[in-house]
């Protein structure tokens, strides 16, 4: 359950979705499927999701009225404007008088940071850019519940960094529900999250609490360049740094068995808490079928 200061939250009980020849794609819980459950886009095979008390296959309109959804693939409107497609979406939800709607325009466009670019084609804008106009388009109607599905896919560092700041912005009065790989993604503005692993909640609680289980499994250790082999063998390696004849190795433990002269970091990041988690369930970085939803 997600919930603000408001009472505003999103219900999950017991959901399954199965698609055809019996493939489980939700069992508990996943995250795309289910994304598309809590937007109406696709109903349950078992259990409920109520988004502000309204139940998602019962209620479509009540729900559809208090959610924005930006997906993971966004990229329609080519042809159009920024400010064209704003003001086109803005018709469809319902303002109807002119002044009002150009008026909820430009204060969209500004609130995402695109006012430099109102009058440029979509196709002609970065990756990042098309982001935000996805996230302008999700809160054309003001929605209490912003559903935000892989949002830095394919951007580089700079345009995610902007992504996490708007989202850290947006997430000050309204509740917003996001699914990442990149745990980076989830910025300052996470209170709340999931650790979701081949369909199954392996971690729920704040970042913090992520954070505190991590203490004692990273751990930074000094070794020569000819050993770094041998020491590293069964480490998940967070980062590397040259020394001369010797390397300094950034790392988790998977059971806090750590080797002979490594240091223990008081303060890991969320990214390590994270990697030491799954490590911990047996998991290397490389294992597919992780998803985080804070």
């Amino acid at each position: 359950m997600e919930q603000d200061e408001n009472g505003m939250h999103i219900a999950i009980e017991g959901v399954r979705h199965i698609y055809k020849k019996d493939t489980v794609a939700l069992d508990g819980i996943d995250k795309s499927t289910l994304m598309r459950i809590i937007c109406t886009l696709l109903p349950p095979t078992e259990g409920k999701v109520s988004v502000g008390g309204y139940d998602v296959v019962d209620n479509r309109r009540e729900v559809r009225r208090l959610i924005g959804y930006l997906p993971q693939e966004f990229g329609a409107w080519r042809l159009h404007r920024v400010a064209e497609v704003l003001d086109t979406l803005a018709a469809l939800s319902g303002l109807e008088e002119k002044s009002l709607r150009h008026k909820r325009v430009d204060e969209l466009i500004e609130s995402v940071g695109l006012s430099d670019v109102a009058d440029r084609k979509v196709k002609k804008l970065s990756g990042g850019m098309v982001r935000r106009l996805g996230v302008a388009q999700a809160l054309v109607h003001e929605p209490k519940i912003l559903i935000v599905d892989e949002p830095t896919v394919g951007l580089d560092p700079e345009e995610r960094l902007h992504f996490r700041q708007l989202m850290t912005r947006l997430g000050q009065d309204r509740v917003i529900l996001l699914s990442t790989h990149i745990v980076a993604d989830l910025g300052s503005g996470c209170s709340d999250m999931a650790l979701i692993d081949h369909g199954k909640v392996k971690f729920r609680g704040s970042p913090s609490e992520l954070i505190k289980r991590a203490v004692g499994s990273v751990f930074e250790i000094t070794v020569p360049r000819h050993d770094e082999a041998r020491v590293t063998a069964d480490l998940e390696i967070v980062s590397r740094e040259d020394r001369k004849n010797e390397v300094t190795i950034r790392a988790v433990s998977s059971d806090r068995n750590l080797p002979q002269g490594a240091r223990p970091l008081e303060n890991p990041n969320l990214e390590e808490a994270y990697l030491a988690f799954m490590a911990s369930l047996g998991h290397s970085r490389e294992v597919a079928g992780r998803e985080v939803v804070s």
